[in-house]
């Protein structure tokens, strides 16, 4: 059996010490493999881990004898599905392993930004100290409208985080979940995007990306915000029209940003769109790691592995996601 894995940067050590255990001959691959390279590579193997780097139709048609495909992570958008399920080759993602870490981590960055926490350590660093003149004023979470932009599993933990942590008024637009169920967790449902970004001193973007999402928060929908407003993304960077982003966040339109995703990974300080954003003190630029805590990579690998045997044992591969995309899938998955 043959095994191979993008995204080699991300360290795995657990899932590639229980491949290699079960006798799995494991090859892994850089970010950004050439797409020419990662058919070579998978010519000849069973099953496929990926994360980040796009499986196209083209990579999934240079392996003829897959058995599987295994993003360890949640987003299924790098996936060609369609082409998966022509071949009947089963996709499967790990979505349950942290949802209360990402909220965490996009609660984390609402607070820095929130209590000027960058600039104001920076500010310390350099000089020593720093007196409590009017510039430096923070604010509260406590007594504020946080504005949710979807509402699943993280978006929940958010919500509960917001609403019952901090006391905040906590709206949610999330067009495919159940109002009754947002109320039922103290969430207010809101219809109109642009209405709840309008009222809300926090966004924070949990939807999932595909077509109806990308480019969702458009240079009309930033025009909504606050001029005070702090804007959070820890789900997709194509959700948002980053161009516009950039251009409002230069313009002082928009009163922090902290972004972990970004349509371009990874940034660079220069030559990319996002470039403008570096050296700011109303941003932070997160390296797509909210997820990443010891706790949440040892859930990730048990889960990663559990996916990874059920297909190499030629048994039916547990689907746990609620996404439409992968609930379409007819052979070789089990729905749990």
């Amino acid at each position: 059996m043959k095994a191979v894995r993008t995204d080699s940067e991300l360290e795995c050590p657990g899932v590639d010490a229980g491949l290699l255990a079960r006798g799995v001959d494991l090859v892994t691959l850089p970010d950004g493999v050439p797409e020419e390279d990662f058919c070579r590579a998978v010519a000849d193997a069973d099953l496929l881990l990926m994360c980040y780097t796009p499986v196209t139709a083209r990579v999934i048609e240079s392996a003829p004898k897959l058995k599987g495909i295994v993003k360890y992570g949640v987003g299924i958008d790098a996936i060609d599905i369609p082409a998966a399920i022509r071949r009947g080759i089963p996709v499967v993602n790990v979505p349950e392993y942290a949802e209360e870490t990402v909220a965490e981590g996009a609660f984390a960055l609402m607070i820095a930004l929130a209590k000027r926490l960058p600039e104001i350590s920076h500010v310390v660093q350099d000089k020593g100290w720093l007196w409590p003149e009017e510039r430096w004023l923070g604010r509260d979470i406590a007594g504020s409208t946080v504005g949710l932009v979807g509402c699943g599993k993280i978006g929940r933990s958010m919500a509960r985080m917001a609403g019952q942590g901090f006391r905040a008024r906590v709206l949610a637009y999330s067009p495919h979940t159940d109002p009754d169920e947002l109320k039922a967790i103290g969430v207010e449902a809101v219809k109109d995007l642009k209405a709840m970004l309008a009222a809300s001193d926090f966004v924070s973007i949990h939807c999932v990306l595909n077509d109806e999402t990308r480019g969702l928060i458009g240079r009309d929908e930033l025009a909504c915000l606050k001029s005070s407003a702090v804007l959070i993304n820890v789900s997709r960077g194509a959700i948002v029209d980053e161009p516009a982003l950039v251009e409002a966040v230069v313009a002082g339109r928009i009163g922090g940003v902290g972004l972990d995703v970004f349509s371009m990974e990874p940034l660079k300080k220069s030559g990319h769109p996002m470039s403008a954003l570096f050296g700011r003190d109303d941003v932070i630029l997160f390296p797509h790691l909210t997820f990443f805590t010891r706790e949440a990579m040892r859930r990730l690998e048990d889960d990663t592995l559990a996916r990874c045997f059920e297909i190499l044992d030629g048994r039916p591969v547990t689907v746990r996601s609620y996404d439409p995309r992968l609930r379409a899938q007819t052979s070789g998955v089990v729905f749990g």
